[in-house]
């Protein structure tokens, strides 16, 4: 029987847009207590913030590395996560150098995920591996990284920044996001202990409930509100629903 604590707990709130200021994150932090998600995402000045607004709650601070582009060299990269993790972040997210993988430079992108995975896990947090799905034409590009992430040990495969537009033919700018085709390609090609995260276009409670169903066990989410007052309704009396991918 599914709860409404199992949705809550599937959420990443995500306070990471740019113009977002400190009593934003205050706001957010709020939410995020209230609804006792699993944790706030936020931009790295804000993390020891964040652990102080959150420092009676059993929300944890999480946050993001090379973002939102992943250019920054590796070694940048392993500074800003364990500097993060000395403010107090124990959830890290972080995205690889996307060119990287365009030209398949698999060897350097599994010394960069590699190398911040152990830098992570050695200060007691977990990764959580940006892909920008939209970016990746190929599908054995995706899997390849899926791959990489298995075999160093990274904790989730997470498709998208949330910012990753991509100029169409017309000039306009766009993102898919979260697509179902590229979560039941993630979730195959990663082994058992590496998990899937879905960011972008997560935004109601039945875009969770999908995602859900295709072995996705955290969301980011800035709909938290709208996503947790419709489970609150919708699962007041329980529903059974199950996922072998819940933990």
């Amino acid at each position: 029987m599914i709860k409404e604590q199992e949705i809550a707990k599937m959420i990443d709130h995500s306070l990471l847009h740019p113009t977002m200021t400190d009593h934003d994150l205050e706001i957010g932090c709020e939410i995020a207590d209230k609804y006792q998600v699993a944790s706030v995402c936020v931009k790295p000045y804000a993390v020891r913030l964040a652990g102080e607004l959150l420092k009676d709650s059993q929300v944890v601070t999480g946050t993001v590395v090379g973002f939102p582009h992943g250019n920054s060299a590796i070694e940048i990269k392993l500074a800003e996560t364990l500097h993060a993790c000395a403010e107090g972040a124990v959830e890290i997210d972080m995205v690889i150098n996307i060119g990287k993988a365009l030209q398949e430079d698999w060897d350097y992108l599994e010394r960069e995920i590699g190398g911040i995975t152990s830098a992570a896990h050695e200060q007691q947090a977990i990764v959580k591996v940006i892909f920008e799905n939209d970016f990746l034409r190929e599908d054995q590009w995706k899997i390849e990284l899926c791959k990489i992430c298995t075999s160093v040990g990274a904790d989730f495969v997470k498709t998208s920044t949330g910012y990753g537009f991509v100029k169409g033919p017309d000039n306009t700018y766009s993102y898919q996001g979260a697509t179902h085709q590229d979560l039941l390609l993630m979730r195959k090609h990663s082994g058992e202990h590496v998990q899937v995260k879905a960011a972008g276009g997560v935004r109601t409670l039945d875009d969770l409930l999908e995602v859900r169903a295709l072995g996705v066990t955290r969301v980011g989410a800035t709909a938290t509100v709208a996503i947790m007052e419709a489970a609150k309704t919708r699962f007041s009396e329980g529903s059974s629903l199950d996922s072998p991918w819940m933990t």
